[in-house]
């Protein structure tokens, strides 16, 4: 199946930028700006101040959720003024808290590794951002953010149907790309989104910002979503509760702080030393149990996933091969895509339909509540959350 790159948009055009302070929506608010466009920035206000502000003695890196979105709004403003874009603030904070933090909070406690950023820009940066766009009475033509990847539509039906729905492509700079974080988005919201970075690559972005004397471009990019220094605090509101560290055959190996300190394939800050090096290998929340393992006891070829997206609400209609990434960093694998008939004795409750993920070769680590991410010829085919 061929696949259309949706044209960019047109000078004219009324354009609303998601500006974050960081390079990359940054140069993407100017480049419309030069081509033409009527640019309107909008920063998404996440921080309400219900979490104790800290004064980290050294910072490492930057993160999404902090009290420095104070600095990066007053960054972006600066920005609009002098390139005359009308800029305005939207505070989603209250949207924020429940369907992004607390939704991680209940994910860690029971015993699952959720993706933040996956939640963030379905509810959040595509969501709760632009209802708050439309109670401002702005209207635009596209909305655009400085993700790397690119909106595609086929150029026949997909899966038996006559239907072709817009859909996320991988971007030109692999190494940047962002696809993962996005799978989840709606086709009906991609109908006006666009992202004028993705043909380009992550060193031209730098140079030309450099060569229009943007300070973004001397700023260091956002790392996690919270900072290291909140994540206790995130989680005081209820006591951890310490249970054991278990080996493969549930021999007791020592004690764990509370489940939620802890991901699959984990290996700093177990407390517990053996012949070789322990790893996280499952996190049992019925039993409070953290099950470690040696590295050859990490990897698997299948999985469950639940919760499936698909284009244009188009599941497929038959067993078919793909390529499927199971975290941000890890290499996409080929595997076959199946339905799944969950047996009497499942006890999950799932969302919808749940599909099993087997692998040509075993990769390391599956995480459940990590997303599998499908890709056919580098286009999002669809995606869910992993179970198990």
């Amino acid at each position: 199946m061929k696949y259309i790159l949706q044209n960019m948009p047109e000078p004219g055009s009324t354009v609303v930028v998601g500006l974050s302070g960081g390079v990359d929506s940054t140069l993407t608010a100017l480049l419309l700006k030069e081509k033409g466009c009527r640019v309107v920035g909008v920063t998404m206000s996440l921080w309400d101040g219900h979490l104790k502000e800290v004064q980290a003695e050294k910072k490492m890196h930057d993160s999404c959720y902090g009290p420095d979105e104070k600095e990066d709004i007053e960054r972006c403003r600066t920005f609009c003024a002098e390139h005359g874009i009308d800029y305005h603030v939207i505070d989603v904070s209250e949207e924020y808290n429940t369907q992004v933090l607390e939704y991680f909070k209940n994910e860690y406690r029971s015993g699952r590794t959720p993706n933040p950023c996956i939640r963030c820009n379905l509810f959040i940066k595509f969501g709760a951002l632009l209802e708050g766009i439309k109670k401002l009475n702005i209207s635009f033509d596209y909305f655009c953010t400085g993700h790397y990847a690119a909106v595609v539509r086929p150029d026949s039906g997909i899966w038996g149907s006559e239907k072709t729905p817009c859909m996320i492509a991988t971007a030109q700079d692999q190494s940047k790309d962002q696809t993962y974080f996005l799978y989840r988005l709606p086709s009906q919201i991609l109908e006006k989104v666009r992202f004028p970075l993705a043909l380009m690559k992550k060193e031209d972005v730098f140079r030309i910002a450099r060569e229009n004397n943007l300070a973004a471009a001397e700023r260091s990019e956002s790392q996690d979503f919270i900072g290291s220094e909140y994540f206790e605090q995130l989680f005081s509101d209820k006591a951890s509760v310490p249970g054991n560290f278990v080996d493969l055959n549930g021999k007791v190996l020592g004690r764990h702080r509370g489940i939620e300190h802890y991901t699959i394939g984990q290996r700093r800050g177990l407390g517990v030393s053996g012949s070789e090096a322990y790893y996280v290998q499952k996190i049992d929340a019925e039993k409070n149990q953290v099950v470690l393992a040696t590295k050859d006891f990490l990897g698997g070829d299948t999985l469950i996933a639940d919760d499936f997206v698909w284009p244009g609400g188009i599941e497929p209609d038959k067993v078919f091969e793909g390529h499927v990434k199971i975290r941000l960093r890890s290499k996409d694998a080929l595997a076959t895509v199946e339905r799944y008939s969950p047996p009497e004795s499942d006890r999950y409750e799932y969302k919808g339909q749940p599909w099993k993920i087997t692998f040509a070769q075993k990769q390391n680590a599956i995480t459940p509540g990590q997303s599998a991410v499908i890709y056919l010829d580098n286009v999002v085919a669809g995606g869910g959350v992993i179970v198990r």
